[in-house]
C-alpha cells in the first residue's frame, strides 16, 4: 500500500472519496502476496493491483459500490475461474481474500499521512485493521518507541494488538491474527467472546546487505540485490578500489575495514539481512566473516572454492571460531547450484541461495554439493 499514499493525497486534495482493497490472505498458488493493494477513487480511478489483471474489475465495482453505500466494508473471495463459462476468479487455480474498505476518515484525521510520513523516513511501521467483528475497518500504526496512532474500538485490544504487531515487525511479515473482543488470545477465553480478525501488515525498512570486497562480482551482486528491493552497502578498506564510481548502483560504499564496519553498525542486523563476503584476501574475509558471525544476519555467504573454504576453516580457527554452530552459519560455497560461471549469473545464484534459505526450501546449494564449483 507504501505505493499508493501520493495517489491518496492527490485524490483527497481533489476531494475524492476513495476506497482501498487489499490482499489479506492467499490459498494455494496466487499472484499477489498478502498485502498487495488496489485503490478505486469514485470516479473510477484505479490503480494498484490484487491480482495482475484476473479479478481487478469485479474488485472496482465492489469498491464503488462500498463507496456509494450500497454494500458494506467486508472481506470478498476469488477462487477459480472457469475460462469456458467466463467467470471471474484466479487462472492460477488458487483463492484469494480481499479486505475492501473506505479511507475516507482516515485521510481527513491524517492518519494516512501519518503512516505515509513513517515509511518515507524508514521508520518501522506495522498496520493492524480490523477485518472481521466490531468496528471493521478500524486502524491502529504501530512502531517501536512511539505512541500507536487510532484506535480498535477496546484500551486492552488495542494494547494486546499493539504488542503482537511489533512481533509481527521484527520478522517483516504479514498476515491475518485472531482475537477476542477484549484482546484474549488463549483458546480457553476465546469460548466466551466475539472473534475479532485482525489484518497486520508490516511496513518495514528494506532489509540490508553488506558485500565485503570491492570486485567485479560485487557489482553484479549489487545491481541484482537492489532488483530485490536490498538496501546495498558496499565494504573495502582499500579506497583506490571502493568508489562510488565503481558501484553506483550501491545506497553505501564504506571504506573500511570489516571488523571496523561490525564494531560500529553489526548490532542494527536482523534475521532479515544478509552479508556477503567476495573477497579471497585472508586478512580481509576472517575479520569479516568473525564480523558477520557477532551478528543476527540471516544469511552468510563467503565466496571460494571448496579448497579456499577449508584452508579458511583453518584460519578462522586461529582466529578463535570453533563453534560448529557459528560454521554451520557459513554458505560457502556460496551461491545454488546453478553452474554459474560469470558474475551476473553468480549474483542470481546468491540471491537464489538467499531467497531458498528464507522461504526454507531445500535447494542445491553448494555448500550441501561436492565437486568441482564450475
Amino acid at each position: 500500500m507504501r505505493e499508493l499514499f501520493n495517489d491518496f493525497a492527490q485524490w483527497h486534495q481533489r476531494g475524492l472519496r476513495v476506497a482501498v482493497a487489499r490482499v489479506i490472505d492467499v490459498e494455494g498458488s496466487g499472484p499477489r502476496e498478502p498485502g498487495a493493494a488496489m485503490a478505486v477513487a469514485e470516479n473510477g480511478e484505479v490503480v494498484g493491483s490484487v491480482s495482475g489483471g484476473c479479478v481487478e474489475g469485479a474488485v472496482v465495482s465492489e469498491a464503488l459500490a462500498i463507496l456509494a453505500g450500497e454494500k458494506s466494508p467486508g472481506i470478498i473471495t476469488f477462487g477459480y475461474s472457469d475460462d469456458e463459462a467466463f467467470a471471474v476468479g484466479l487462472t492460477c487455480g488458487g483463492i484469494i481474500h480481499l479486505f475492501i474498505q473506505p479511507l475516507d476518515a482516515y485521510l481527513a484525521n491524517s492518519s494516512v499521512q501519518s503512516l505515509a510520513e513513517r515509511t518515507a523516513q524508514q521508520t518501522p511501521v506495522g498496520l493492524a485493521t480490523i477485518i472481521e467483528g466490531p468496528h471493521v475497518g478500524s486502524w491502529l500504526i504501530v512502531s517501536p518507541q512511539l505512541p500507536p496512532i487510532g484506535s480498535l474500538g477496546n484500551i486492552e485490544l488495542n494494547r494486546i494488538v499493539a504488542r503482537d504487531t511489533l512481533g509481527e515487525l521484527e520478522a517483516g511479515t504479514t498476515g491475518v491474527r485472531h482475537y477476542g473482543a477484549d484482546g484474549q488470545t488463549t483458546p480457553e477465553d476465546l469460548d466466551d467472546t466475539p472473534m475479532v480478525k485482525i489484518f497486520v501488515e508490516s511496513f518495514a525498512p528494506p532489509p540490508h546487505m553488506w558485500i565485503f570486497g570491492a570486485v567485479d562480482f560485487t557489482a553484479a551482486l549489487a545491481r541484482v540485490a537492489k532488483i530485490l528491493g536490498y538496501h546495498v552497502t558496499v565494504c573495502d578498506a582499500r579506497e583506490v578500489f571502493a568508489t562510488r564510481r565503481r558501484f553506483p548502483m550501491a545506497d553505501e560504499v564504506v571504506v573500511t575495514w570489516p571488523n571496523a564496519y561490525f564494531e560500529s553498525h553489526g548490532k542494527s542486523l536482523t534475521a532479515r539481512d544478509a552479508v556477503c563476503v567476495l573477497t579471497h584476501d585472508a586478512k580481509f574475509d576472517v575479520p569479516a566473516i568473525q564480523g558477520a558471525l557477532g551478528t543476527k544476519a540471516g544469511y552468510i555467504g563467503v565466496m571460494g572454492s571448496r579448497k579456499t573454504h577449508t584452508k579458511r576453516i583453518e584460519r578462522l580457527a586461529i582466529a578463535g571460531v570453533t563453534s560448529p554452530t557459528d560454521l554451520t552459519r557459513l554458505m560457502s560455497p556460496i551461491g545454488l547450484d546453478l553452474g554459474a560461471r560469470t558474475p551476473e549469473e553468480t549474483a542470481i545464484s546468491i540471491c537464489a541461495e538467499i531467497i531458498a534459505q528464507r522461504t526454507g526450501r531445500q535447494s542445491p546449494s553448494l555448500k550441501d554439493a561436492s565437486g568441482p564449483i564450475h
